[in-house]
């Protein structure tokens, strides 16, 4: 369980020396990971077809975006070991939103890539997700919204590599 905001730390060094109040930089990395995180499950729960999982729609999602990739190229993509992505794969293979073809260059290889199902599902759980983010952004005030414009800026160059 992480720490809460009253134990963390409240000083800190500088380069200098010089102790300074790291107090609220720390509560504000809570607070904004919570955020950030309370807010991507929201998102996240507004896709279009509730049987497929997180997973799945990130494989379904990059196939709809980069087009035919390998079973390896996924797994490598997706940060996940190949045994786990021939799992997701076979699921969405069921579901109907993938399909398995020979690759032309490589006969030990197979290609996977979306069908029409499958790239319709993308499709319509990114118009959700846009629209129920878009409704909740309708309630805020001209002002919110341009200080969100501003964070989405700024967290932009933040996880930039």
């Amino acid at each position: 369980m992480p720490p809460s905001t009253e134990e963390l730390p409240t000083t800190g060094e500088t380069a200098g020396g010089t102790a300074v109040d790291t107090a609220p930089l720390d509560r504000l990395a809570v607070d904004l990971r919570v955020s950030l995180l309370r807010t991507a499950r929201r998102l996240r729960a507004q896709k279009s077809v509730d049987e497929l999982t997180d997973g799945q729609f990130s494989v379904l999602s990059q196939l709809f975006t980069t087009g035919p990739r390998t079973p390896g190229e996924l797994a490598e993509a997706e940060h996940v070991r190949p045994p786990s992505m021939t799992r997701t794969i076979a699921g969405l293979v069921e579901a109907g939103l993938v399909e398995r073809t020979d690759h032309p260059d490589d006969g030990r290889q197979v290609l996977v890539s979306a069908t029409d199902a499958g790239r319709a599902v993308v499709v319509e759980t990114r118009e959700r997700r846009a629209a129920w983010l878009s409704r909740r952004l309708e309630g805020l005030s001209p002002a919110e919204r341009a200080t969100l414009a501003e964070a989405a800026r700024i967290l932009t160059a933040v996880i930039a590599e």
